[in-house]
């Protein structure tokens, strides 16, 4: 448990780490190109996903807020549960770690930082970070983990493998 509670722990850092340069680096909505197809950006998202309720009232914010610490209790629970299954563990880990990165972003400026800025043919992909990277991730383990499972039975003695 130990183990991922320090990789979760190192990923935090990262992400809080470039969130830090990027807010002491750029003004709000300034865009840096660093490639053809990449640029760093400020931007404060208040909602989850895609800006999901960005446009709420405020409540929003407490209510992320919740749901990540209601989430991070419940993963250290699952990392405690099941130490032999690495894979699962590897997913909850990430999804924990971006988790518990968005939180301290919540806590810290009422929403959650964005710089990542991804685009092609003047289609921009929303801003994301490394604390969102990490739980996207985690999700897309976690869902090769529970395919990956599920045709692992053995094969049954009266039939030819």
């Amino acid at each position: 448990m130990l183990r991922w509670l320090s990789i979760a722990g190192a990923i935090v850092a990262v992400d809080q780490i470039t969130k830090f340069a990027v807010v002491a680096s750029l003004a709000l909505h300034e865009s840096v190109a660093v490639a053809p197809f990449f640029n760093l950006v400020l931007v404060y998202n208040r909602g989850a996903a895609f800006s999901f309720l960005a446009g709420a009232s405020g409540w929003q914010t407490m209510f992320f807020i919740a749901i990540a610490l209601i989430a991070a209790m419940w993963i250290v629970y699952l990392l405690k549960r099941y130490p032999r299954e690495p894979l699962f563990c590897l997913a909850l880990t990430l999804v924990l770690a971006g988790a518990v990165g968005n939180v301290i972003d919540r806590i810290r400026f009422g929403a959650v930082v964005d710089f990542l800025d991804f685009h092609a043919f003047g289609w921009h992909w929303p801003a994301f970070n490394i604390a969102d990277s990490a739980i996207t991730c985690g999700a897309l383990l976690l869902l090769w983990d529970a395919l990956r499972t599920r045709g692992t039975e053995p094969a049954r003695p009266d039939r030819p493998a």
